[in-house]
């Protein structure tokens, strides 16, 4: 599944109360518990994979079964063997294979597992590549993040080498570089949106382009408006306007077309009692628009409806 590009109005809005659509009962492994949920994605019948990091395993919940959810690669305990996974933080639906493509990133490797049952193993795609996001266009190409090389690759199935589409330039703040490249995003145009970790913010590159074009943050570590403190997880709508997991900050940003400064979605009131989010990772929507957001320090995954535009 490549990523949803979904029509959101641009005066649209979020309830400000999630709900819990998965764990949400303590860290720990069991299969009504998350333990540090990373990335995510969200299927047409809203059901929801989760890359469960610390759990070394994927574990996807159903929209009318919140109570548990069922480990569908992994599990294992942490290895390298093609049974288990190694600290998991990003997972893609191929709906054309009926298949998971999942960022194996303590292994450095992706693999993919069928989402049939009886499936005990994966395969490996990419092999010593320190995997740090992924993204599907509509063409199945698949973009892998790499965050010692500092770069972005797109890469059809079956190849090994992938054709350079964002960084690769070393590391550096400059717009031909990234620095601590950690979620993906593909648009319609095939303009690949990266969050970068440690350059606080998030670029796109547009198809062929040699740099990119800052889109969000880019003004420094802090809690403004227009700052971003520790970017991860990104969407963008069909208007272009970009969503960012704000981690440090614990919130979620909106940020329009050419806009200076985003605006709080979700969050933004710190990490202690009574927190609505700790330290946000990955993001999905639905096709419904509705927002789903890895809870990653309260070992949950929380949806938020989307409220019909004012």
């Amino acid at each position: 599944m490549f990523f949803l590009l979904v029509n959101i109005p641009a005066n649209a809005k979020w309830s400000l109360n999630g709900v819990t659509v998965a764990g949400g009962n303590g860290q720990g492994g069991a299969t009504n518990q998350l333990y540090y949920p990373w990335g995510l994605c969200v299927d047409d019948d809203q059901t929801v994979a989760i890359a469960d990091s610390q759990n070394h395993r994927i574990i996807q919940w159903k929209k009318d079964d919140t109570t548990n959810g069922q480990v569908v690669a992994g599990g294992k305990g942490r290895g390298n063997g093609l049974q288990q996974l190694n600290v998991p933080t990003d997972v893609l639906i191929d709906k054309m294979t009926d298949s998971l493509i999942i960022c194996d990133s303590g292994n450095a490797r992706v693999v993919r597992w069928s989402r049939r049952s009886g499936t005990t193993q994966g395969e490996i795609l990419l092999d010593n590549i320190a995997c740090c996001g992924l993204a599907m266009d509509d063409q199945r190409n698949l973009y892998v993040g790499d965050g010692v090389k500092r770069e972005v690759r797109r890469y059809r199935f079956g190849e090994n080498n992938g054709t350079l589409v964002a960084g690769g330039n070393g590391q550096g703040d400059g717009l031909n570089q990234l620095n601590g490249p950690t979620f993906l995003f593909v648009d319609r145009d095939y303009s690949v949106y990266v969050s970068q970790y440690w350059n606080l913010r998030v670029m796109k590159w547009t198809k062929g382009a040699k740099e990119g074009i800052v889109v969000a943050g880019g003004h420094g570590n802090g809690y403004g408006l227009s700052e971003l403190f520790g970017p991860q997880g990104v969407l963008v709508d069909t208007l272009g306007t970009v969503y960012v997991a704000d981690e440090e900050n614990c919130r979620v940003m909106r940020w329009t077309q050419g806009a200076n400064q985003g605006t709080i979605l979700e969050g933004g009131n710190g990490q202690g009692a009574g927190a609505r989010l700790v330290r946000p990772m990955g993001l999905s929507f639905d096709r419904h628009g509705n927002l789903y957001v890895a809870d990653s320090n309260n070992h949950r995954v929380q949806r938020f409806s989307i409220e019909k535009a004012c």
